[in-house]
């Protein structure tokens, strides 16, 4: 054991070694390191990548050769230092002289007692300074072999290497080492997309997953889809719960899975026994809609129709919502069901339906009413029932009265039809209270025949139905009742040109044909029986002119309103357009029709002066209406113009700036003088093309300012008084031409013309709407009912004048957006896709996705499915 004295002589020993041995094992492996920092400048380059492969072998084996070499011939002859090597560096760093440390080791000759005495004092001596020893730094002289400094050189050429190759330096370094080896292909990167589609009843939008985890909360129902490819492994497994399942092989190196999410779980994917990503998620149940009535339900102000004020709730939207209308002396008996219209995704909707039930066997007799709601997952929602008694129709001919007394008296008890026999037997013994009239005569027999007969218990339905039409007949006449009939062949001719209208929209190949055919056939039908119908109604009406010892209405030969070939034509037109597969073309015809019946009704002949100007005043006022909407357009389109020209600056000067950094990183990518200039000149070309585009369109502007100058002089003089916001637009029109002259940015300016004239076009309707009021042809009762009918978020109002239609829920060109209360705009042309389209394109982004997960299909094919997906 060394004694503790020497304890720190023994450490400065192995330092001293420390230092000797680096003295001569650094200058003796500087070449070989040479060497190596030459190699690795070489490969960083990439020098080695522009040479083959036999080439590139032959290089790496003579470099590793030159290091061997090198190595060996300078550690040749090294032997690591001992401790007298050590002692002497240790006396010349402290400045000892005479060898004092050996003293530690040396032994005096004799035995003499004085002598040892005086040794032990000198070696007490030199132990004291034992401390004091100093190692000093190494010194391997380097720098008398390297006078010209080439270490430093390769030192600055490999950090220059390093920061060209940058990323791609490992690469670099791999491929200077492979010839034609081959080498194996680095699996690709693993791909992990995964993504709920909600249930179709909840319009919601997908909902993707992070790949890096996390939560995320659902609807019940929704359907996980999960895809996976590339990296290394086995075939993946999805975890539900407690629920594992393995994905399906889409190709060697893709997978897919599915799963439906009921209820609430941690999603995990694994593979060979590893998490890949992990997500919590929360399932949100589906909870029942609500259904109430806002108000007591009652007779309508005006009309025989009730009043059913409705509201509905539903997380994800209600479809559906029916009245329920039960009678109160019948409990039994089956509910009479009046669908009501909702809103698309009617999650919080309220409105007003007002049916006319003043035909139906109940009407008079006291009823409940039920509002019953269903949601997309078939679950439904019922309120409290109300208490009604529903409105009837007043008659004034007795036996009108009898049979009507009779039919609610079969509603309260159908199992009475012996007296009913009876009480209709009574009726037709005495003709004399219908006037003799064989067809009431018939009518009675009929309904006691189907009575006596027919045990059905629709039979009961029918008669009541046969009770109804005779007491109109009686109460109304024929020229009513024809006029009924012509009122609903038009409807129902209405209806099968709007069918045939929405069909033709839709893109089906199979059964489209078979179901125009169908439609064509069933519409040729209704034409037939308007016609019929008109031709009975003009008869009824001659009839009743007749009766009442009245003149001929007298001819119009402006209108022609009396001329039965006219009618004809215009329903053989009708039918030449069903049969050439042109329902909007039919469609006109039927109003133009339906204009001439009207008047023939109300017995117009031509329009009176007054009326004339009023509408030729209207008119002006809408074609100036025109020439705003149209500035709108064209004011739009030099805004995109702008924002292109600002767009391309943008792109323009991020890719100078990105050459620039270029530059700065690496010497090589600098570019020659030559370059420089063909840059600048392309420049100078760019603003130059731009400055003239501006100049043209600050002359449109000003063109369109001496447009706006007119629309105002001429409206003013229409109406006497200009919207301010014209003024204001004209205004923020100049601004943008001053703009454009200067080469400025006029995106601002035009942006506020744009929404003043929209701002204006709305004053401008409002003030006509207040100054000449409703065109020819809308009916002076109709907003009522028609507010009525529809839900809050086409509020009252909104019906009296489509050019008010501006405001909360549109865009700056006032067409209504998706998010817009009610959601339809009849005067609108953009189209909301419907609930089929926004499925269709659902499953193509699902097949786009699923494709993409096929790594193995062509690259330009990933990447166009990737272009497709970015823009979805």
């Amino acid at each position: 054991m060394t004694p503790a004295p020497l304890a720190p002589l023994a450490r400065r020993r192995r330092l001293a070694r420390l230092a000797l041995a680096w003295e001569a094992i650094w200058p003796a492996i500087w070449p070989a390191l040479g060497v190596l920092g030459v190699f690795l400048t070489f490969a960083l380059l990439g020098i080695p990548l522009l040479l083959p492969g036999w080439l590139r072998m032959l290089i790496a084996a003579g470099f590793f050769a030159g290091f061997v070499v090198a190595l060996r011939h300078g550690l040749r002859g090294f032997r690591w230092p001992g401790d007298d090597p050590a002692d002497r560096r240790l006396e010349r760093e402290s400045g000892l002289d005479h060898r004092p440390l050996a003293t530690l080791t040396d032994k005096p000759a004799g035995d003499d007692p004085l002598a040892q005495a005086v040794w032990q004092v000198h070696r007490d001596r030199v132990l004291s300074n034992v401390r004091r020893l100093r190692v000093g730094l190494p010194r391997p002289g380097l720098a008398k072999r390297d006078p010209i400094a080439l270490r430093a050189a390769l030192g600055l050429s490999l950090l220059a290497s390093l920061v060209v190759a940058g990323p791609e330096a490992p690469e670099r370094l791999r491929r200077a080492f492979a010839g034609e080896v081959a080498m194996p292909a680095a699996p690709p990167p693993m791909r992990l997309e995964a993504w709920i589609t909600p249930p179709a009843y909840t319009a919601a939008a997908p909902v993707f997953l992070d790949p890096a985890g996390g939560e995320a909360s659902v609807p019940a129902g929704s359907r996980l889809q999960v895809a996976l490819s590339g990296g290394t492994g086995g075939v993946p497994e999805l975890q539900t719960g407690n629920t594992v399942s393995a994905f399906r092989a889409l190709d060697t190196r893709s997978f897919g899975a599915e799963a439906v999410l009921d209820h609430g779980a941690r999603l995990v994917i694994r593979r060979d026994g590893s998490e890949v990503a992990a997500w919590t998620l929360t399932v949100q149940a589906d909870q029942p809609p609500r259904a109430s009535f806002t108000e007591a339900p009652g007779r309508a102000l005006r009309g025989l129709a009730i009043r059913l004020p409705w509201q509905v709730q539903d997380d994800w939207g209600a479809v559906s919502l029916n009245a329920e209308i039960r009678l109160k002396a019948r409990p039994d008996a089956p509910p009479h069901v009046v669908e009501i219209p909702l809103p698309a995704q009617a999650r919080d909707a309220r409105g007003v339906s007002a049916p006319d039930l003043s035909a139906h066997p109940w009407a008079g007799l006291e009823v409940e009413i039920l509002l019953r709601a269903r949601d997309g997952a078939e679950q439904e929602g019922v309120s409290a029932a109300a208490p009604l008694t529903l409105p009837e129709r007043s008659f004034t001919h007795p036996v009108a009265q009898a049979l009507i007394a009779l039919r609610k008296a079969l509603s309260l008890d159908p199992t009475a039809r012996a007296e009913a026999r009876r009480a209709l037997d009574g009726l037709a013994a005495a003709p004399e209270a219908f006037e003799h009239d064989t067809t009431t005569y018939l009518a009675l027999r009929a309904a006691r025949h189907r009575l006596t007969r027919d045990r059905r218990p629709e039979a009961v339905t029918e008669a009541q139905e046969i009770m109804w039409e005779t007491a109109l007949a009686l109460e109304e006449g024929r020229a009513e009742r024809t006029a009924r009939a012509l009122q609903q062949a038009r409807e129902e001719l209405r209806q099968a040109l709007q069918e045939a209208q929405r069909q033709m929209e839709e893109q089906r190949n199979g059964e489209r044909e078979e179901r125009n055919a169908e439609q064509r056939s069933e519409t040729e039908r209704r034409i037939q029986e308007l016609r019929d119908a008109i031709r009975r109604h003009l008869e009824a009406m001659a009839e009743r002119l007749q009766q009442e010892n009245a003149e001929a209405m007298p001819f119009d030969p402006q209108n022609r309103l009396m001329d039965r070939r006219d009618l004809d034509r215009r329903t053989d037109r009708m039918r030449e357009a069903n049969r050439q597969d042109r329902p909007e073309d039919a469609e006109r015809e039927l109003a133009e029709l339906e204009e001439m019946l009207r008047a023939l009704e109300e017995g117009r002949s031509a329009r009176n002066e007054q009326q004339e100007r009023r509408r030729q005043q209207r008119q002006r006022g809408e074609q100036q209406m025109g020439v705003v909407q149209d500035m709108v357009q064209r004011q739009t389109r030099m805004l995109d113009s702008g924002h292109r020209r600002a767009e391309a600056e943008t792109q323009r000067r991020e890719a100078e700036r990105r050459a620039e950094q270029a530059q700065r990183r690496s010497p090589w990518n600098r570019q020659t003088p030559e370059q420089q200039q063909q840059q600048q000149q392309q420049r100078a070309e760019a603003e130059q093309q731009a400055q003239a585009e501006a100049n043209r369109e600050a002359r449109v502007q000003r063109a369109l300012r001496r447009a706006l100058g007119e629309v105002m002089q001429q409206f003013g003089d229409l109406t006497g008084e200009v919207p301010p916001q014209l003024g204001r637009a004209d205004q923020a029109m100049r601004e943008a031409q001053d703009q454009l002259m200067d080469g400025g940015d006029a995106r601002d300016a035009q942006q506020r013309a744009i929404r003043e004239l929209v701002e204006g076009a709305r004053q401008m309707a409002q003030q006509m709407q207040r100054q000449f009021g409703q065109q020819e042809g809308e009916g002076e009762g109709e907003g009522e009912e028609s507010g009525e009918m529809m839900g809050e978020g086409q509020g009252e109002g909104e019906g009296q004048d489509q050019a008010q239609n501006q405001g909360d829920g549109r865009d700056p060109l006032g067409r209504r957006t998706r998010e817009a209360p009610g959601a339809q705009d009849n005067g609108s042309d953009t189209r909301v896709p419907d609930e089929a389209e926004l499925l269709r394109t659902r499953r193509l982004q699902e097949e786009l996705r699923k494709r993409g997960a096929e790594r193995e299909r062509p690259q330009d094919e990933l990447d166009y499915i990737d272009r497709l997906l970015r823009r979805f």
